[in-house]
């Protein structure tokens, strides 16, 4: 039996005439940058998530990038951000000339720890980078009550989480500006790159739409260097069908992740993931601990099961990074997860069939 990590085609295949159907009138139109299917689309996404700007940008990393510019953030300025990411949540840092400064994470979520970001906070500090790793939002109490403390702006990475919540607010919707992508991997994807700044603020969601546009207003005349860095009219079009779906689809997630507890809850040599009691998960990846990490995927692979490791080596450790002078034991517990860490299939359309062979597989191979 072969499990992909993610199948694509079981999520496009019943939705595909729908798609057709968006995509075709936005080919009718011709109106390819900035048509109407984006504005139903932003304005689709502040209703789902209960926020008062959603802006569509070219990508994730993008989005990034427009939250900081748009909070001013710069060269002497230092942002505060975890090592266990995709490396767009500090490389956005990089480019607009200010220094990541990274916070370990806790143990059990993976998310960055509040107690590390206290300690981390200097003189320089202006912001905070939160990311809601693999579908799981981080303390955001904690976290806004540290950044209100020492007058800090919060920007949310929820790449990995859209609709995801803690305590019963949408991730993303909760500091300054929160950054989406919809890559296609993700739980909500396009057919290509995409992404999106979420914020409650009206200054703030001018600002952003500026920036997006070479920081042009009126056309021609540039208050700001901004991007040129705008959601594709098709991407939208297709997102808009996506996103009626976009609940079952994380219910489902749940109801698989929830297979897996119990399948594999007898199995000491792993740890499955932890779920903080105030977040509402949507699984963007199932990844368990395990000391025999690389032995376990291995075995997985040469039965044709998908897996994969998110991440293989934490930022602060990166060669592009040295600069900044971080070394092995800075922060320990990202070091250590990174090399114990292995994710599995869990997309909605997972057969529960291929969750209980998968299941098996891992069981036998430690009973071996």
């Amino acid at each position: 039996m072969k499990v992909q990590l993610l199948d694509l085609n079981a999520q496009y295949e019943p939705i595909m005439q729908d798609i057709r159907h968006e995509m075709d009138k936005v080919l009718s139109a011709h109106q390819y940058i900035l048509g109407p299917a984006v504005k139903d689309f932003e304005n689709q996404m502040q209703d789902y998530l209960n926020v008062k700007h959603a802006i569509g940008c070219a990508n994730g990393t993008d989005a990034l990038v427009l939250a900081l510019k748009a909070l001013k953030i710069e060269q002497g300025d230092e942002v505060i951000t975890t090592p266990f990411s995709f490396f767009a949540t500090a490389s956005c840092i990089h480019r607009v000339g200010a220094t990541p400064v990274f916070a370990d994470i806790k143990e059990d979520t993976f998310n960055i720890d509040p107690d590390q970001i206290e300690k981390a906070i200097t003189k320089k500090t202006k912001a905070i980078i939160v990311v809601h790793l693999f579908g799981q939002a981080a303390e955001m109490d904690k976290i806004m009550a540290i950044a209100k403390k020492h007058s800090l702006y919060v920007v949310e990475d929820n790449a990995q989480g859209i609709g995801c919540k803690y305590d019963n607010q949408y991730a993303g919707t909760i500091g300054d500006i929160g950054t989406l992508s919809f890559f296609p991997s993700k739980n909500l994807g396009c057919m290509g790159d995409g992404g999106m700044c979420l914020t409650q603020s009206d200054d703030l969601g001018a600002k952003l739409k500026q920036l997006r546009t070479h920081g042009e207003s009126p056309k021609y005349f540039h208050q700001w260097v901004g991007l040129n860095s705008r959601l594709d009219t098709l991407q939208a079009a297709i997102l808009s069908v996506k996103l009626r779906h976009l609940q079952s689809w994380s219910v489902a997630r749940r109801k698989n992740a929830k297979l897996y507890y119990e399948l594999l809850k007898d199995v000491k040599e792993i740890q499955l993931p932890y779920i903080h009691p105030k977040a509402e998960t949507i699984y963007n990846q199932f990844t368990v601990i395990t000391d025999r990490r690389d032995e376990l995927m291995k075995e997985l692979q040469s039965k044709e099961i998908g897996c994969a490791i998110y991440y293989p080596l934490p930022l602060h450790l990166q060669e592009c990074f040295a600069y900044l002078g971080y070394k092995k034991g800075d922060c320990p517990i990202s070091e250590r997860i990174a090399n114990k860490v292995l994710s599995i299939p869990i997309y909605s359309e997972l057969p529960a069939e291929q969750i209980r062979f998968v299941a098996d597989t891992i069981i036998k191979f430690y009973n071996k």
